[in-house]
């Protein structure tokens, strides 16, 4: 089947007007690329999802103020599936889906974990929307207005987001009387992220949380800003020594071809771009974030990287050469398409790219750079140019240390082996976003899955027949490891009755 990843770069930037003077544009957090939704076999069968029934809550504007506006509330969308669920009485545990930056709906066709494993647990399924995203748009605006309101995007934040699930929880448990009911909470990138802050925030409220691909550290210079970069390149050498080599010349030919005068005529011909290129610089962009794209959703049976490889490889090179061999690997991850690389005009941008696009600036500041360390030119982070465009682009100042100041990131295993406990941080060794994760064990309950051959949020995507032995292991030691949580929560609570 063919893989459309032109889609992938559109949902990769953030925009076409760049906030950051990089040639590319930060890779976007998401668990979603188009080639999961074409993939039959990795969406969630629609007999599950109307299993989910759809509630609103009443939310709270802001958590934090007393304000009159503060206790505005709005409409946030939450789904329930109680098919599995043992019921109250007999404490049977309540699994909980945060949702990222993207509408819910996205998640629920392709998270097979939960509903995959919901009955041997008799678990109520809970997935919960971010704010700001699909039907969950505050004073009664929409995605657009909201984000152009210097006032209502002003409450558009993580620790909102963390605060709406823990009044959306107290909620269902109150409605439910499932006081004594376990709750496990569930997320992949940002909303993993979210998932194992939630946990350490909110420890009265969830009892456990598995993080997937949650680079938690890839804030305030903990993680090299080349980390990124550096697996990309990674992936592309173990792939093919002579596709990363070719990749690696690339950049040169490009920027050689661009400066002959009718050179970007020539570079939209020969990459058969869906509009003029307007600049080398361009080209260059769409290209890193496509190799970006295959790394970070590297995952079997296809391999993007792979696939794309042999394209490059196998190429006929004619008289624009290392062009050609480029322009073959795209086609081979694409497939057949009367235009790729450049999207074309008038194309609009999606709720994650928007809305990711202020959460970066705000406070999700990850200082993604590219070094003399990788296949591409360097093309390094530069905090002040960040800041200062961020500055022009909404009116405030990014606040690059906050999210460590407020969730922790520094010293993390000293300060997590002190007070955390019943997280599980899952990371696939192939998803560049595997260099900002935690990657070994912290303690006995604080634990880690870093995976050779995993990619972005793959343990937590529906299960295929065809699944490689060690994802299939790795999911089973994710639930073992679950089951020993909600066990030793049952052996403490009888304790506590007698």
């Amino acid at each position: 089947m063919a893989l459309s990843w032109l889609s992938l770069i559109i949902l990769l930037i953030s925009s076409t007007s760049p906030v950051c003077a990089q040639k590319f544009d930060f890779p976007r957090l998401s668990l979603h690329c188009e080639k999961v939704f074409q993939d039959p076999e990795r969406r969630v069968q629609v007999s599950v999802i109307n299993d989910f029934k759809t509630f609103f809550f009443n939310q709270t504007l802001d958590h934090f103020n007393y304000r009159p506006e503060s206790y505005t509330t709005f409409k946030q969308r939450y789904l329930i599936n109680s098919k599995y669920w043992g019921g109250a009485n007999s404490s049977a545990p309540i699994f909980i889906y945060f949702g990222g930056e993207e509408p819910i709906d996205d998640d629920l066709k392709v998270i097979g974990f939960l509903t995959e494993n919901a009955a041997q647990f008799k678990a109520l399924l809970i997935y919960i929307e971010h704010r700001y995203y699909g039907k969950s748009i505050p004073l009664g605006k929409s995605f657009e207005e909201a984000l152009k309101d210097p006032n209502a995007r002003g409450y558009f934040s993580s620790s909102q987001a963390l605060a709406d699930y823990a009044a959306i929880i107290r909620h269902v448990k109150e409605k439910l009387k499932a006081k004594d009911c376990p709750v496990i909470v569930v997320g992949c990138s940002y909303a993993g992220m979210l998932a194992s802050w939630f946990r350490l925030k909110y420890p009265h409220l969830a009892f456990g949380a598995l993080a997937s691909s949650a680079p938690i550290l890839y804030f305030d210079g903990i993680t090299p800003e080349d980390g990124y970069f550096s697996v990309v390149t990674k992936d592309f050498k173990e792939a093919s020594e002579t596709c990363y080599q070719t990749i690696r010349d690339s950049w040169a030919e490009i920027d050689r071809v661009a400066s002959e005068p009718d050179g970007l005529s020539r570079l939209s011909k020969i990459f058969k771009t869906c509009r003029a290129l307007e600049s080398g610089d361009e080209l260059k962009s769409y290209l890193i974030e496509e190799y970006a794209g295959a790394a970070q959703y590297d995952e079997p049976p296809t391999y993007p990287v792979e696939v794309m490889c042999r394209g490059i490889d196998g190429a006929n090179a004619s008289e624009n050469g290392i062009l050609v061999k480029i322009f073959a690997g795209v086609v081979a991850i694409s497939g057949n398409s009367s235009c790729y690389i450049v999207p074309p005009s008038g194309t609009t941008p999606s709720q994650g790219q928007l809305g990711w696009k202020w959460q970066r600036c705000s406070e999700m500041i990850m200082g993604v750079g590219i070094t003399n360390n990788s296949m591409f030119q360097p093309d390094p982070f530069n905090i002040s140019n960040f800041i200062d465009r961020c500055n022009r682009s909404y009116g405030v100042m990014p606040r690059p240390h906050w999210i460590t100041t407020y969730y922790g990131g520094h010293d993390t295993e000293q300060v997590l082996r002190r007070f955390g406990s019943n997280i599980i941080f899952s990371n696939g060794l192939r998803d560049p976003y595997s260099s900002g994760g935690i990657l070994k064990n912290i303690s006995d309950t604080i634990v880690a899955f870093p995976t050779q051959k995993g990619s972005h949020c793959l343990d937590i995507l529906s299960a295929l027949q065809d699944d490689p032995s060690w994802l299939v292991r790795q999911r089973k030691k994710e639930i073992e490891i679950i089951k020993g949580w909600i066990t030793k929560y049952y052996a403490d609570l009888l304790a506590l009755r007698q």
